[in-house]
C-alpha cells in the first residue's frame, strides 16, 4: 500500500528565513504558495531523493499555529508517502484499525492530488499524510 516518501513537512516560524536556508545550499525552492482550505502556505524544497515541505500558519485556526506554540523554533511536522489508489488507502487504513483524520475522506493537498492524514498515535507518535501518486 505504501509507496515512495514524497517529502517531509517541517513547520517553520519564519518561511522566509527558512527558504533562503535552503536557497543559500543552492537546491531549488518554490514559491510560497497558501492552501488556506489546510491553514498554511507551503514551499517547497526539491531534492534529488525527495522533498522537504515548509510549512507556515495561514488564518485563524492553522493548525501549524498550534505546533508552533509548542515548538517555537519549528519542528518535523508529518511525513508523506504516496499511494496508488487514495480511496483503497483509507480503507485499508481504517481496517488496521488506524484513524483517518477529519471526515475520513480525502482533501485536495499542495500538489493539487487527493491527501488525507492518519491519527500519530497509530502511527508510533508521527502525524502521516498519504498522498495520490497519480
Amino acid at each position: 500500500m505504501i509507496g515512495r516518501l514524497n517529502h517531509i513537512a517541517i513547520a517553520v516560524p519564519d518561511l522566509d528565513q527558512a527558504a533562503a536556508l535552503y536557497r543559500g545550499l543552492g537546491v531549488p525552492v518554490s514559491p510560497p504558495k497558501d492552501m488556506p482550505e489546510h491553514g498554511v502556505t507551503v514551499i517547497f524544497i526539491d531534492l534529488p531523493n525527495t522533498k522537504i515541505e515548509l510549512l507556515h500558519p495561514l488564518g485563524d485556526g492553522s493548525p501549524i499555529a498550534g505546533f508552533l506554540e509548542k515548538n517555537p523554533s519549528g519542528g518535523i511536522h508529518h511525513l508523506c508517502f504516496e499511494v496508488d489508489d487514495i480511496e483503497s488507502a483509507a480503507e485499508k487504513l481504517k481496517d488496521e484499525g488506524i484513524r483517518v483524520l477529519g471526515d475520513g475522506r480525502a482533501k485536495i493537498g499542495a500538489h493539487g492530488k487527493p491527501v488525507l492524514f492518519a491519527h500519530p498515535k497509530d502511527f508510533q507518535g508521527a502525524l502521516v499524510e498519504f498522498e495520490q501518486s497519480s
